[in-house]
């Protein structure tokens, strides 16, 4: 039987972004940034979907616009599906896109 010498993980050692422990020096008013706040996002109702190719025909057409930092489609093959567009982008203009892109929407919050 041999002995084994565990060495800690490269990233156990210094951290990575998501499970580092908190530095305490990283208290508003430190000097470190201020976490931007979330882009505001609005939900719509996009008819006519009927897979993923549907999907990123909206997605483009939606992230081409001014304004648009995301969009995510929650696709429901043949029903009404959930398509999430984060950013400053006028809901017209949304609705805009996806009816040049071939489906129907409404905004729903």
């Amino acid at each position: 039987m041999t002995s084994l010498t565990r060495r800690p993980l490269p990233m156990a050692s210094t951290g990575c972004a998501c499970c580092a422990p908190a530095t305490p020096d990283a208290t508003p008013g430190s000097g470190s940034p201020a976490p931007a706040a979330p882009a505001p996002s609005r939900t719509y109702r996009v008819d006519g979907m009927t897979c993923g190719h549907c999907a990123g025909r909206v997605t483009d057409a939606i992230t081409a616009l001014e304004g648009v930092t995301d969009v995510h489609v929650e696709l429901v093959p043949g029903g009404t599906s959930a398509v999430v567009v984060s950013g400053s982008a006028a809901p017209q203009a949304v609705q805009a896109a996806v009816e040049q892109a071939g489906y129907t929407t409404a905004q729903t919050r």
